[in-house]
């Protein structure tokens, strides 16, 4: 049972071609380059697409959308870059991770980029402030480490007996420290023993879930889209363990993990569709401000919920974006 209804009619990302083979010279040419899967994106593709018509832009009426697709591999991100910004782009969209970004922005210091990252865009060196960004960078930042106080509240609700919490973090990301410092201040709030487990191998992944198993402590995902690549093997490990874990986002959820809080990451991808759209139309990115966030979304697994013995409060039920039976 879906709470909102997406986009109607969207087409899946995989049927999308990597490349078009007969763009016409006469449209506009937005690059559109992505660390994850053209499989698991069509939502977003939709979303942004759907920016683009906000512009006033449709795909191969008035602009042509050339997409690279780094499929959860992000040593192919410097090549697909570079392939794109040898073309004559009137924008490069980098989305799916900080990677991609970080790929644009060395392919290319002359094409506008509208960026979707999870670091802070002045500290990571994208923006002299975010509502100046300057150069010919812009877009949106999701740094919302602060979401992790709502994943603990999560846990309280839906696993009542819990008195530890495993925190895991990616070690790549330069959010750790601020996870960790929301993440302690919600605990002691909520009355959790707190239990930072950071991971970068399959290997540590299992080790930090067999240690999260051991001490019953449900475990909360830090913000930010560097598990991505190893969703399936998240959610193996936390059926093979019976550990509840609470995500960042929906993606982890209708592939069937528990639960998440977070930012809609197809709203972002909306809004990035309408700064491409502006930049097209002769838009500067360096004086278009780097966004933050304004639509969070709540989802839910009953099926999992059902597996691990949870009852989900009603209450959850009514306030949930999505909910899967």
């Amino acid at each position: 049972m879906r709470r909102r209804a997406f986009i109607a009619g969207a087409s899946a990302a995989a049927a999308w071609p990597q490349r078009l083979s007969a763009q016409s010279p006469m449209l506009p040419v937005i690059g559109f380059l992505s660390g994850q899967s053209a499989e698991r994106s069509d939502r977003n593709v939709a979303a942004f697409l759907d920016g683009l018509k906000e512009a006033g832009l449709i795909d191969r009426q008035n602009v042509t959308v050339d997409y690279r697709w780094a499929e959860d591999q992000p040593e192919r991100l410097p090549g697909l870059a570079a392939d794109l910004t040898s073309r004559p782009l009137a924008v490069l969209v980098a989305a799916g991770g900080d990677a991609s970004a970080r790929a644009a922005r060395s392919a290319t210091q002359t094409v506008p980029l509208v960026v979707l990252i999870g670091a802070d865009p002045v500290k990571a060196g994208f923006a002299r402030s975010l509502n100046h960004p300057g150069g010919n960078v812009t877009g949106i930042t999701v740094l919302t480490s602060q979401l992790i106080e709502k994943r603990l509240g999560l846990v309280r609700e839906l696993v009542p007996t819990a008195r530890a919490i495993s925190l895991l973090t990616h070690r790549d990301s330069p959010n750790v420290e601020a996870n960790v410092r929301e993440a302690a201040v919600a605990a002691q709030v909520l009355g959790f023993q707190l239990h930072p487990r950071s991971a970068k191998t399959e290997q540590e992944l299992a080790s930090a879930f067999a240690a999260s198993a051991r001490d019953q402590a449900p475990v909360v995902v830090s913000t930010g889209s560097y598990f991505l690549p190893m969703r399936d093997r998240l959610l193996a490990l936390a059926a093979s363990h019976a550990v509840p874990v609470f995500y960042d986002r929906r993606e982890f959820v209708t592939a069937g993990g528990l639960a998440s809080y977070g930012v809609s990451i197809a709203d972002t991808y909306r809004h990035i569709g309408v700064y491409a759209g502006q930049i097209v139309k002769g838009g500067k990115a360096g004086e278009l401000p780097f966004l933050q966030p304004t639509q969070f979304e709540l989802a839910l697994n009953l099926k999992t919920a059902r597996t691990l013995g949870l009852a989900v409060p009603p209450t959850l039920l009514v306030t949930a974006d999505e909910v899967i039976e």
